[in-house]
């Protein structure tokens, strides 16, 4: 079936559509199952593809932290061992440069580079089978912020609603706006044959405009390794604090789970609930459980701080003993993992940008919520605005003084509920 097209131009000035997922813009969504749907709304940068039975996956950049956990097998098989399984890990991980002009950084001292605070941008994509290359979304957007004493880290997640100034991106012919969600980032770096590369570049721009921050490293998730990565961890362990409905599964007549496409926040009689508490969670239950919002008092802030619980307990499992000990399993996941991966390091060879992280086990990660997880209304449009406090935190981590700020603000502070 051919795209529908239109002639309308962005009220931004760039030569983009207004709404680049609506059947009236860059066409309908990739099929699934040869099915199209409805086009649904017009106008605005929700980036939702527009379809009936759409595919609406946030993704979970949820892997660094799990990376840099593997790599502490090196005191536990020797140094022979550990270059081999480091030599798995960087050979299946794509590397790029996101810098603007395209200039290829020197490599650098990673003695130098790496010390002092790091801060790490982490994506994760809306990307499937049959999708265009250009069609990517940044569903999830977190910040890695690991203080100068390198003995814990900080997750911070942006709404992906967030309405926010995205600058311009010369290399995708993109002039700029002053205000749009700011998932449409990563969209608009993308055109023109820029790919991952550009997206990325563009998103980490506009993070750091809003932030203050300047990224050390940007990673980029790719959902469809990731499922294998948790199967080779032989699932993770997570908590349900209510009963939650899947907008993704339903019930079948023998009880057991099957994938549903999306029914958005139409909950039906048969569909999939993930019972409240604590368990060790197979593949495809955490990764759906951790895309839910409808039917959750906090909607997406519940969402994030599921994500976040999920980068935690990966982290944790990735140390076990069931892991670290058992050579088959080590290799498939660090292979899974790696083949998820898409990185800039900014000159910082791979080996040691990784190591870097290797003492972060999960009980060092703390979880932040921007906004203390209320929805703010933005003062332009349909987005959602960033609070006075939450830009206060982002001072505060690009001024490594994180734990000050959560000593004086509590309520941005995401408990742990992991602990087993």
């Amino acid at each position: 079936m051919p795209s529908k097209t239109s002639s309308r131009r962005s009220s931004a000035g760039n030569g983009y559509p207004d709404d680049p997922y609506g059947y009236d813009s860059y066409g309908q969504e990739p099929p699934r199952g040869g099915e199209y749907g409805r086009s649904g709304k017009s106008g605005g940068h929700n980036l939702k593809p527009k379809k009936k039975k759409k595919v609406h996956s946030p993704l979970w950049a949820k892997l660094v932290m799990a990376l840099g956990a593997i790599v502490t097998l090196v005191g536990f098989g020797g140094v022979a061992a550990a270059k081999s399984l480091m030599g798995d890990l960087t050979s299946s991980i794509e590397t790029g440069s996101v810098a603007e002009d395209g200039a290829k950084v020197e490599t650098q001292d990673a003695r130098t580079a790496l010390k002092g605070p790091i801060d790490i941008l982490m994506l994760g994509l809306d990307t499937r089978d049959g999708w265009a290359a250009n069609t990517s979304r940044a569903d999830t957007i977190i910040i890695l912020h690991i203080p100068a004493t390198h003995d814990q880290a900080y997750l911070i997640s942006i709404p992906r609603d967030a309405e926010v100034a995205i600058p311009s991106w010369k290399k995708a012919n993109y002039n700029g706006t002053a205000h749009d969600k700011i998932n449409a980032a990563y969209y608009f770096g993308s055109q023109h044959n820029q790919g991952w590369q550009g997206g990325a570049g563009l998103m980490k721009k506009t993070v750091e405009q809003l932030t203050g921050l300047k990224f050390d490293g940007v990673v980029v998730i790719d959902f469809n390794g990731f499922k294998n990565v948790i199967q080779a961890m032989g699932g993770v362990y997570m908590c349900v604090e209510k009963d939650t409905w899947s907008s993704h599964y339903i019930k079948n007549k023998k009880g057991e789970p099957q994938y549903y496409s999306y029914n958005g926040d139409h909950k039906l009689s048969n569909s999939w609930i993930h019972k409240a508490g604590c368990r060790n969670m197979a593949a495809w239950e955490a990764l759906d459980f951790s895309r839910q919002r409808y039917g959750l008092p906090n909607s997406d802030y519940d969402r994030q701080k599921h994500q976040q619980q999920l980068l935690k307990s990966m982290a944790k499992k990735a140390t076990s003993a069931g892991v670290i000990t058992n050579p088959v399993k080590l290799s498939e996941l660090i292979k899974a993992a790696g083949a998820s991966l898409k990185m800039d390091t900014n000159g910082v060879p791979l080996d040691d940008f990784i190591f870097t992280l290797k003492s972060l086990a999960g009980s060092d990660l703390i979880a932040l919520k921007t906004n203390a997880g209320t929805y703010a209304k933005s003062d332009f449009g349909t987005g959602e605005g960033i609070t006075q406090g939450t830009q206060d935190m982002f001072k505060a981590a690009s001024e490594d003084r994180l734990g000050d700020f959560i000593t004086d603000n509590p309520e941005y502070l995401i408990p742990d509920k992991t602990a087993q």
